[in-house]
């Protein structure tokens, strides 16, 4: 807690082996987490099916790990089950749906790892944007990932019903 505390800003994430990670945003990584956010939440609140969380939203996952997605969703079900302790620290759940928006410094390789850990803690959509290839891959349990290209939109159903990512601002 007190790396954390000397370096405001920055955003840390823990692996299950306990190594830190620090993940700052760039401009451009701002820009798009804002507008990721900005289509997640309205859905969210219009829908009343769950509670979308930001970039700076820290999970404790049943390995160990502390990680931040670039946004998030839990069902509300899930949500108001747990305890106001854990609400108000690092909730100790994996989130429904999980969005990363992959920087220049990250391979594609290490961030489907990323999206098969939260799948194996329990998410059931993952969802990987690579704005540089101006593509997303949505991964769900059990399933090859599906690849969306070209800046069309991505139908994030069942597990969002009625949720459709608009790829054109995010890839701009």
């Amino acid at each position: 807690m007190a790396i954390s505390e000397r370096n405001p800003g920055c955003q840390f994430e823990r692996t299950a082996k306990g190594e830190l990670v620090v993940a700052p945003t760039s401009s451009e990584g701002g820009r798009r987490d804002l507008e990721l956010g900005y289509q997640l939440k309205p859905w969210s609140d219009r829908t009343g099916l769950g509670v979308a969380f930001g970039p700076s939203t820290g999970w404790n996952l049943p390995d160990g790990s502390c990680r931040s997605p670039n946004a998030s969703w839990v069902a509300l079900a899930r949500w108001v089950a747990l305890p106001p302790a854990d609400r108000r620290g690092f909730a100790h759940l994996c989130p429904d749906a999980v969005f990363e928006l992959r920087s220049p410094s990250a391979s594609m390789a290490e961030l489907r790892a990323k999206m098969r850990m939260y799948l194996e803690h329990g998410a059931r959509l993952g969802v990987l944007i690579d704005p540089e290839a101006q593509a997303v891959e949505v991964h769900r349990p059990g399933r090859a990932p599906e690849r969306v290209e070209d800046a069309q939109p991505a139908a994030l159903d069942p597990e969002l019903p009625g949720f459709t990512l608009e790829l054109r601002q995010l890839f701009a």
